[in-house]
């Protein structure tokens, strides 16, 4: 067994110090990654939200549109007509 010397613990802490690092470099690029993810997900969020808004607008339209037009008796079954 190679006897511990202090060049032996002092590359052994190189080498250490170097992996940590890099393991620092990788998590912070990991975490930039995760931060840009979370910035598109809020967008797409706001882009939902925006739709329900649009969609909400055009139903109350619509429903508009068919009180003026009394298209709501046409909405409901109808019985056939008998002479």
């Amino acid at each position: 067994m190679a006897e511990a010397t202090n060049e032996l613990m002092y590359e052994l802490l190189k080498r250490m110090n170097h992996g940590f690092t890099e393991m620092r470099r990788d998590f912070s690029e990991i975490k930039t990654e995760l931060n840009v993810v979370r910035g598109h997900l809020i967008g797409i969020q706001t882009d939902i939200h925006n739709i329900y808004g649009i969609l909400a607008r055009h139903d109350e339209r619509f429903d508009r549109i068919e009180r003026r037009l009394d298209l709501r008796e046409f909405a409901e079954p109808q019985r056939p007509i008998r002479p």
